[in-house]
């Protein structure tokens, strides 16, 4: 028998508190809520991870990671990449983005997670470190935020040592968005940055006029300002405006980095871990975009990405929710703007039994 083989895998879902529902300019989420694979080892040891999985398509990703179960069982924890090009040839016919890929990191991550505790080692140490922290900014500023709960969110991030913010923007109106971005200016000062996030949901036309008219608020970067495949809009946008421009969470490989690198139209790579396909994928994008002097500042997930951005040179900072830190048994400790990696083996924290539903 061998001890790092993968036995068995289970599903769970976790659920945040949500008081009501947020909107940003093309989404409302109704629930903040995760879905947590862990694979258990012949030897007993649990390797963990988690996605963002919000109201959306709840049977479909399911399906999609109890279809890697079988393929899965048997093989090593530390075979992180046969088992991703075994999936990648499973997945070929219905495709390999979206849904799938979305498993396929689920997997990755928790074989991480368990081969890193199986060397009693955390998941930074194992891979080599470049740093022992990294910033980290507070993100939220939900457009369906009054201007008191804005105000309330971004103070509290400034008040808890954060130098930087994100709000959404993409309002039907840009003096709306204008508006919100002075009153942010107003309530955190100079000393604080803030960054801007349309979600994808502006044309280009606003886009260029929000960006010239928040000049004097110097705002840090633009993220998706509009869709992500539209490449050319990002050209004329950075072109007309100066803008910094921030894109990477919608992607599940490296097209778009590579697309808009060509067109000088991409100042900040944001990869997410679970869309990109996993530790592998998060790093080698990483080191694309580390080839032409850009930084990295990846999407959501703080738990994962701290550890990882402390191994590479280029990586710059994370994004905080505080959504997942009460369903885990130790959450990131976040002091003066800056994030340590947990120094636990593996990513260092797991869900609280008590917090989980198994998915049969």
């Amino acid at each position: 028998m061998n001890d790092l083989a993968i036995r068995d895998v289970k599903i769970y879902k976790a659920s945040s508190e949500l008081k009501k529902p947020i909107s940003d300019s093309t989404h409302t989420l109704t629930e903040i809520s995760f879905i947590v694979m862990r694979i258990q080892l012949e030897n007993g040891i649990i390797g963990e991870s988690y996605l963002l999985s919000f109201q959306y398509s709840p049977n479909a990703i399911i399906g999609a990671l109890k279809d890697i179960v079988p393929a899965v069982k048997g093989h090593q924890c530390f075979e992180t990449g046969i088992v991703h090009q075994k999936l990648e040839n499973l997945f070929e016919y219905f495709g390999n983005q979206g849904l799938l890929r979305w498993s396929q990191a689920a997997v990755n991550i928790a074989m991480w997670d368990a081969w890193a505790k199986s060397q009693k080692l955390p998941v930074h140490k194992l891979l080599g470190v470049t740093k022992e922290k990294v910033h980290i900014y507070g993100s939220g500023g939900w457009i369906s935020y009054s201007i008191d709960e804005l105000i309330e969110e971004v103070t509290d991030y400034a008040n808890r040592g954060f130098k930087a913010v994100k709000i959404k923007v993409g309002s039907p109106k840009v003096s709306t968005d204008l508006e919100r971005l002075k009153k942010v200016r107003e309530a955190v000062g100079d000393k604080v940055d803030i960054m801007m996030d349309a979600n994808q949901g502006m044309d280009l036309p606003s886009a260029i006029k929000l960006s010239n008219e928040a000049k004097n608020l110097n705002i840090h970067w633009f993220e998706e300002p509009v869709n992500h495949q539209n490449f050319q809009a990002f050209e004329i946008l950075k072109n007309q405006t100066g803008v910094s421009l921030a894109m990477g969470e919608r992607e599940f490989d490296t097209l778009a980095l590579r697309e808009l690198i060509s067109r000088n139209a991409l100042d900040i790579w944001q990869p997410d871990i679970l869309r990109i396909g996993g530790v592998e994928a998060w790093r080698e994008s990483a080191a694309l975009a580390n080839s032409f002097h850009l930084p990295v500042l990846p999407h959501y997930y703080k738990d994962y990405d701290v550890p990882l951005l402390c191994t590479i040179p280029n990586g710059v900072g994370a994004e905080s929710f505080d959504w997942v830190d009460p369903l885990i048994d130790n959450p990131m400790v976040i002091k003066d703007g800056d994030a340590k990696p947990h120094d636990l083996p593996g990513w260092g924290f797991n869900f609280i039994d008590d917090r989980l539903t198994e998915i049969k």
